[in-house]
């Protein structure tokens, strides 16, 4: 293969599986599109309620983005559409905008999606693809749980037939729900609660009752054996069915209020460019930044975990462009910011998905459905679509992270927690800021304050450890410290201090060595530090020495004047060179710890 062809390849990864595509693929493929297109309808309809957009608008997210993904992303499994959190964020983003028509809305949504798309490939025109690793996963942990809280409560006024104001604020929610209770709709609270446990029985017992019977009883082809494990998922099917017979059959819209999907325009919008005039536009480009952070994460770290199953390898970068890429065509397609979503990414892969074939498969079949089957749909009510949503999103809350990062790390617990309680009490926009914040000031904390060992040599050996952990021999006039931490602005003072407490009661030190083994880099400021250290400690009558300075670092060091402000101060190859040539100088008897 040619120079240009890997480049072309690179940048059109659906050229890579598409070459090497082999016909005992195609069952899989075709099994998987249409499993994952029979549970993405009712899911997109779902998701564009959650985000406060008619139900078509669902529809158009789960066409054209999932077959741009599909020609420019990496990941052969991944299914990009609508997914809970970016709906729900795309609800809370437009209603601060406080535009009066639906219409301005959905323009308002769609230009959302625009620009999170021009964001995401800036971010991979710019290989910005490790910008994934700033937010911890604690911090993500709590941001996902808090937000399928706030998604769940958001749904129980469609469960309940009553109209509540959104809030950004989950305790607000609540309260307004509790009020509104005298004025609920039995019937739709009847039909709501009842997919809710049909739904949840699906996703618990049916996969395990039907595996065990379709082997026993049916010669189910090689290829369909998976099926049984994804009948679980095909819940949201049989209640969106059930749901709208019901309801067309007793004329419940009518006679008992329920609320129901209605009118869906038949047929696929033309492309066409987002706009809105005023200050819209621009009020909208810090929360496409925000939009873009999170539909990233989610994504790259679902098309991680399914690529890991296969050996196969996801590019973040190109991940990014992909990802950009159905972004930008949703906006022009009138949807609203799409990820790759957890639930339906399993589903896909477990129906035996092998390529994104199966996406462009799913795509064209919901195509089909907004072509010539939306007046099907048009007595869903609207409580079975709030069940499917709050049922899907329980998956997120994650309380395993939660009770081992509390065993394990406080400072971590604190930052899920704060991270949590911000976007319930704040809203998701400003909840993920909170993490963010949170992360960064976590790391600035800890390695502010560098753990800074004291270490002896283990007897008979070349191996230096922490002196206060075993029992090791010291050279009195000479002193080992290892500094287990970079040093930067932030901790270069607090290695000072630390230094010099050290040396304050060794009257008869002479030498300090300044084990460098985890030090990957010397700011500026933490340079200035050691010199003016080196300085301090001469005027003291002790002499400063560094060790184990990594290849990169020492290069960056040869550039400046330190190895000459050093002086007579060496730097050692290793510790043990150190300790061995100072013993020679100053003659002394080791020292033992107990």
């Amino acid at each position: 293969m040619t120079d240009r062809s890997v480049l072309i390849s690179r940048f059109f990864p659906a050229l890579a599986w598409s070459r090497a595509y082999r016909r005992a693929d195609l069952s899989g493929d075709v099994t998987a599109g249409l499993i994952t297109a029979i549970l993405l309808v009712p899911q997109s309809m779902a998701y564009a309620m959650l985000a406060g957009m008619p139900a078509e608008v669902g529809l158009y997210m789960a066409v054209l983005p999932p077959i741009l993904y599909a020609l420019f992303g990496t990941s052969r499994t991944l299914s990009v559409g609508p997914v809970a959190v970016a709906s729900l964020m795309v609800a809370s983003i437009v209603a601060g905008l406080d535009l009066p028509t639906l219409p301005e809305q959905i323009q308002a949504a769609a230009l959302l999606a625009l620009f999170t798309g021009v964001v995401l490939l800036a971010m991979g025109a710019l290989r910005l693809g490790v910008i994934v690793n700033f937010l911890s996963h604690p911090v993500l942990s709590g941001f996902t749980s808090a937000a399928a809280i706030m998604i769940a409560v958001s749904q129980l006024k469609h469960i309940l037939g009553v109209g509540v104001p959104s809030a950004e604020n989950v305790f607000v929610m609540v309260a307004g729900l509790v009020s509104a209770l005298p004025e609920a709709n039995p019937t739709s609270l009847a039909i709501g609660v009842v997919a809710l446990v049909i739904l949840l029985l699906f996703q618990r017992g049916v996969g395990p009752v039907l595996s065990p019977v379709i082997g026993r009883f049916f010669q189910v082809p090689a290829q369909f054996r998976g099926m049984a494990s994804v009948a679980k998922r095909l819940g949201p099917l049989v209640v969106v069915g059930v749901g709208a017979f019901i309801v067309a059959q007793f004329d419940l819209s009518e006679t008992a209020g329920v609320r129901i999907v209605g009118a869906i325009p038949e047929g696929l919008p033309p492309l066409a460019l987002p706009w809105i005039g005023g200050g819209v536009a621009l009020a909208l480009v810090p929360s496409a930044i925000l939009v873009a952070l999170v539909a990233y994460t989610e994504s790259v770290s679902v098309a991680k975990a399914l690529a890991s199953r296969r050996r196969q390898k996801i590019d973040p970068d190109q991940e990014l462009i992909g990802l950009g890429i159905a972004n930008v065509g949703a906006g022009f397609s009138g949807g609203c910011p799409v990820a790759g979503g957890f639930g339906r990414s399993v589903v896909n892969y477990n129906a035996g998905a092998n390529t994104q074939l199966a996406t462009v498969i799913s795509s064209s079949l919901v195509a089909l459905a907004a072509l010539f089957f939306t007046p099907l749909f048009y007595y869903l009510p609207q409580a079975v679509l709030a069940a499917i949503v709050v049922v899907a999103v329980l998956t997120l809350v994650d309380w395993r992270t939660a009770t081992e990062t509390f065993r394990y790390s406080r400072a971590d617990a604190v930052s899920l927690v704060l991270t949590f309680f911000g976007v319930l009490s704040f809203g998701v926009e400003r909840g993920i800021l909170v993490g963010v914040v949170m992360s960064l000031a976590l790391y600035l904390w800890r390695t502010s304050r560098p753990h800074v060992a004291v270490v002896g040599r283990v007897p008979g050996t070349e191996h230096y450890r922490n002196v206060q952990r075993h029992r090791v021999e010291t050279n009195p006039k000479v002193l080992a410290i290892r500094i287990d931490e970079s040093l930067y602005f932030a901790n270069a003072a607090q290695l000072e201090d630390s230094l010099l407490a050290a040396i304050a009661d060794a009257r008869e030190l002479e030498h300090v060595v300044l084990i460098c083994s985890a030090v990957n880099l010397i700011d500026a400021s933490a340079l200035e530090t050691l010199e003016r250290l080196a300085e301090n400690l001469r005027a003291a009558g002790v002499t400063l020495h560094l060790a184990e300075i990594k290849g990169p670092v020492m290069d960056r060091l040869r550039r400046s004047h330190f190895l000459e402000a050093l002086a007579p101060g060496r730097v050692f190859l290793s510790t043990h060179e150190a300790m061995q040539s100072l013993a020679a100088i100053t003659r002394a008897q080791p020292e033992f710890t107990i």
